[in-house]
C-alpha cells in the first residue's frame, strides 16, 4: 500500500497546531501551541489576539511537526487545513499558510471541516473503528449528534438550539469564580461536590428528541447563585459544579444512547473538548455497557483542538478525490457535510 503522508494545519480558535499523519491513522507528530494562558487574562478567547498569535507561531509549529516526524516537505503527499467553522481571522492564518505551501511545493490541498476532524480523532487510537457509527460531538462551540454513514458522509440528527455544552461549562465556571477554561475546572472541582445537592433542569426539545438546549440549565445556575446571595445563604461551589455537570451529562448520555438504540446502531463515539470530561466518560460507559453498545473516545490530547485529527479526516477526503483550489477561503459558519 502506498504511504500517504499528510501535513495538517489547525488554527480555528486558540491553538496553533500542525501534525504529520500517515495513512489516516498513524500520527508521526502532533505539535500544539496553546494560547490558554494568554486568553485566561480576559476570561475567554479574544479573536484578534488569537489571530496575531497564530501568525507568530504557525511557521515554527509546522517546522517542529516536520522535524518530529523526521520528514521534509518533499516527503509530504498533501496539505490539509481546517477552513471552518471557527474564528474567521484565526482560520485565515491556517488557510493562507496551507495555500502557500501547496503552491510553492505543488502539493494537493485538502480543506477539512473542523467537526469532521473531531469525529475522525477516534480513528487514530481505535484502528478497528469503521463507519457506520453514531458520534456525539461536544465542544465549546458545538453539540451535535451525528450518524457517520461512511468516511466523509454525515447525517446530523441532533444539535443544540442555543448554547453548546462547552459554552455552558465556561459561563457557569465564570459565574462560580473558577475562571477560564471552564470545562476542566468544573470537572476537577465537581469531584469534591455532591451531584445531587441541587436539582437543575434537564431540557428536552419538543418534537426533536435528539436536540439539545443548555441555556436553561445555565440560567438556572445563575438564578440559584443570585437567590443564595440575596438570602445570605452559603454557596458551596463544589456542589454547584457537580450538580450542574450532572444535569448536562445526564442529557448528553440519554440523548446519545437513545439515538443509538432507536436507529439500531451498536457503535457510539464521542469527540470534542467536552468528551475528555471524566464524569461524561464514566456515565456514557455505564449507559453503553447496559445497552450493549460499543463506546469509543479519543485520549484527551485528541479531544481538544489538534492537527492530528485534521490529518486523519483529510486522509479519507484525499483518497475520495477531494481537492481544493487556491481560492479556498475560511468559512466561519461552515456546516458539516457542506463542500466549500
Amino acid at each position: 500500500m502506498e504511504e500517504i503522508l499528510i501535513l495538517a494545519i489547525e488554527s480555528s480558535c486558540d491553538e496553533t497546531a500542525a501534525a504529520v499523519v500517515k495513512n489516516g491513522r498513524e500520527v508521526l507528530s502532533n505539535v500544539i501551541s496553546s494560547q490558554i494562558a494568554l486568553h485566561t487574562l480576559y476570561g475567554g478567547v479574544v479573536p484578534e489576539i488569537a489571530s496575531r498569535k497564530h501568525i507568530e507561531k504557525i511557521n515554527q509549529v509546522i517546522e517542529e511537526a516536520l522535524a518530529e516526524a523526521k520528514v521534509t516537505l518533499d516527503d509530504i503527499t498533501a496539505i490539509a487545513v481546517t477552513y471552518g467553522p471557527g474564528l474567521v481571522g484565526a482560520l485565515l492564518v491556517g488557510v493562507a499558510e496551507a495555500k502557500a505551501i501547496s503552491f510553492a511545493k505543488g502539493l494537493p490541498l485538502v480543506g477539512v471541516h473542523h467537526i469532521e476532524g473531531h469525529i475522525s480523532a477516534n480513528f487514530i487510537e481505535h484502528k478497528d473503528l469503521k463507519p457506520p457509527f453514531a458520534c456525539l460531538v461536544v465542544s465549546g462551540g458545538h453539540t451535535h449528534l451525528v450518524v457517520v454513514k461512511d468516511y466523509g458522509v454525515y447525517d446530523i440528527i441532533g444539535k443544540t438550539r442555543d448554547d453548546a455544552a462547552g459554552e455552558a461549562f465556561d459561563k457557569v465556571a465564570r459565574a462560580i469564580g473558577l475562571g477560564y477554561p471552564g470545562g476542566p475546572k468544573i470537572d476537577k472541582v465537581a469531584k469534591e461536590g455532591n451531584p445531587y445537592a441541587i436539582e437543575f433542569p434537564r431540557a428536552h426539545v419538543e418534537n426533536a428528541p435528539y436536540d439539545f438546549s443548555f441555556s436553561g440549565v445555565k440560567s438556572s445556575v445563575l438564578n440559584y447563585l443570585n437567590s443564595c446571595e440575596m438570602k445570605g445563604e452559603e454557596i458551596v461551589v463544589a456542589d454547584v459544579a457537580a450538580s450542574f455537570q450532572k444535569a448536562v451529562v445526564d442529557v448528553l448520555v440519554e440523548h446519545s444512547v437513545r439515538a443509538a438504540k432507536e436507529l439500531g446502531i451498536n457503535k457510539l463515539a464521542m469527540a470534542g473538548g467536552v468528551a475528555s470530561n471524566s464524569c461524561l466518560r464514566a456515565a456514557m460507559q455505564e449507559a453503553c455497557e447496559a445497552e450493549g453498545i460499543e463506546l469509543y473516545y479519543p485520549s484527551p490530547i485528541f479531544c481538544t483542538d489538534n492537527a492530528a485529527m485534521i490529518g486523519a479526516a483529510a486522509y479519507y477526503e484525499y483518497i475520495n478525490g477531494v481537492r481544493h483550489d487556491l481560492d479556498l477561503n475560511a468559512v466561519p459558519n461552515l456546516r458539516l457535510g457542506e463542500r466549500g
